[in-house]
């Protein structure tokens, strides 16, 4: 059976003394295995890199944007295999793989702009005489360890900047669908990018751990689940390095009793139910404001939610595929029972689903639940699947702190005409990302991702000029050049000992 491997620069790598089974979730058989790497092949990337990045960081950033110019080309080019290949490991269908690689590609059309984005600061005249100017720099090696859930759009959140601000990068992707990774850094060489500036490590923990130890890296972005989000922050973070992890989330979305309902409706489906709610930007919790407003809702979205076909990552009249694993369809299945147990009453029944003739695959069907209550477990952890859990709140305030209160803070999105109330609850709202009547608010890419609470930890967000702080550092230069040394340049007699100023 076919072994995927990992992307080096120096030589081939070596026979795997692990492996882990790769799925299509479609059908539920094995497809691939992927080789786990260890600590002594990450030192092999990591000496690669250490050879190649100093000479990329002296290339001038017009000449890296032209390579990240070039990459995006060929990623476009090769969008539909990239789709294919990307649905076949995860099970989105292939219209929403296309828009994971589409989303990613935003960040490296960001990247074109570097030269504009790495412009340092300048005073004439800071002091008599005296210039000071700013100038960032590539941290060195930077590291991203990325989810299943966009294999392709996180690493080029990540590598797209990092790459393109002078520094060398090692990706560690999901193993669950390792092989979309492979192929971008296959791309990326092609596109002119020196041997060992972009290598892929495959792994489980142990890589993850290696990365987090080795102290040739300078910088790790991680996305995944809260806990191991704050794991990896706080190991990084000891280990000396800079570190962002993105976590988990729960976003609400509010609809107040005069919104669009037709609208909000369309939106909420696509934003529940895409990619099998498997998004970290998904919208799994709709708060209705009013008694009226639910019953309103409610009536709206049981024939739309009853009319979504789901089927396989390949089936082109399919709103959504499987599910990403066995266990994760176990998972998910199980937290459906739970709000059941926790008095959730349950409007539409996705568990023990089965597309006919996909007995084997990982589906599982759109789920409604009402009268969730802040209370449950199932309301206060991420369920990551098609699950829709109504919260009822009986006014603005009651509505406002839901999200406010909860443990994530990745988004939130408000559905109203109201201009005042749009703008109160934005400002108030304790969430990193706000959508007002736009369902998933994930920021374009000259702006910035990230979210608040436990769902980021770390003091940067992702892409945009956030992203180039985090993956350069600022060098500050003084400089004065004087015709001549003063008569007392060389005086010891006193002021040559007090802290110097500019007044």
């Amino acid at each position: 059976m076919r072994i995927i491997n990992h992307f080096l620069a120096v030589g081939d790598a070596p026979a795997p003394s692990r492996v882990a089974q790769v799925f299509n979730p479609s059908t539920g058989q094995v497809q691939a295995h992927v080789a786990l790497g260890d600590a002594a092949l990450l030192d092999r990337a990591v000496a690669a890199a250490q050879a190649a990045q100093p000479a990329w960081a002296a290339t001038n950033p017009q000449r890296r944007a032209r390579v990240m110019f070039e990459f995006k080309r060929l990623v476009e080019d090769n969008m539909q295999s990239l789709a294919e290949l990307l649905a076949s490991e995860h099970g989105k269908v292939v219209a929403d793989a296309k828009g994971d690689i589409q989303r990613g590609l935003e960040v490296v059309e960001f990247a074109c702009g570097i030269p504009h984005a790495l412009k340092g600061e300048y005073t004439q005249g800071a002091g008599p005489g005296i210039d000071v100017f700013s100038m960032r720099q590539p941290i060195g090696i930077g590291a991203g360890i990325t989810p299943f859930n966009f294999p392709a759009m996180i690493p080029m959140w990540m590598f797209g900047v990092a790459i393109a601000c002078g520094n060398a990068f090692i990706l560690k992707p999901s193993e669950r669908n390792p092989s979309v990774p492979v192929r971008l850094a296959e791309l990326m060489l092609e596109a002119g990018a020196p041997e060992g500036i972009l290598q892929v490590v495959q792994g489980d923990k142990e890589m993850v751990d290696a990365i987090l130890d080795h102290p040739a890296i300078g910088a790790v972005s991680f996305v995944g689940a809260s806990d191991i989000a704050n794991y990896v922050y706080q190991s990084g973070a000891a280990a000396g390095k800079r570190v962002q992890a993105m976590g988990g989330a729960k976003n609400h979305g509010i609809i107040m009793p005069d919104a669009d309902m037709d609208r909000a409706v369309g939106d909420l489906i696509g934003a529940a139910f895409g990619s099998a709610g498997e998004r970290c930007m998904a919208l799994p919790v709709v708060v209705p404001v009013g008694e009226g407003t639910a019953e309103r809702l409610i009536n709206k979205l049981i024939p739309e939610i009853l009319a979504l076909n789901v089927g396989t990552s390949l089936d082109p009249d399919a709103h959504y595929g499987p599910v990403v694993t066995a266990q994760h369809k176990e998972r998910v299945e199980g937290w459906i029972t739970q709000c059941e147990a926790e008095g959730g009453q349950i409007l539409i029944d996705g568990r023990n689903f089965t597309p006919q003739g996909l007995e084997g695959g990982f589906y599982v069907g759109p789920t409604l639940i009402d009268h969730v209550t802040p209370e449950m477990d199932s309301y206060h952890n991420e369920i990551f699947g098609p699950v829709l859990q109504i919260v009822r709140a009986p006014d603005f305030e009651t509505a406002l702190s839901l999200p406010s209160k909860h443990q994530y803070g990745n988004g939130v999105a408000i559905f109203t005409r109201n201009g005042h109330a749009a703008r109160e609850f934005a400002a108030r709202v304790n969430v990193g990302m706000v959508g007002i009547n736009v369902p998933i608010p994930v920021p374009v890419a000259y702006h910035t991702f990230g979210g608040w609470k436990r769902s980021a930890f770390g003091d940067t967000n992702q892409h945009g000029m956030e992203g180039v702080r985090f993956w350069t550092k600022v060098k500050t230069v003084t400089a004065r050049w004087p015709d001549k040394l003063e008569p007392d340049s060389s005086d010891r007699g006193g002021n040559a000992f007090v802290i110097p100023t500019m007044g």
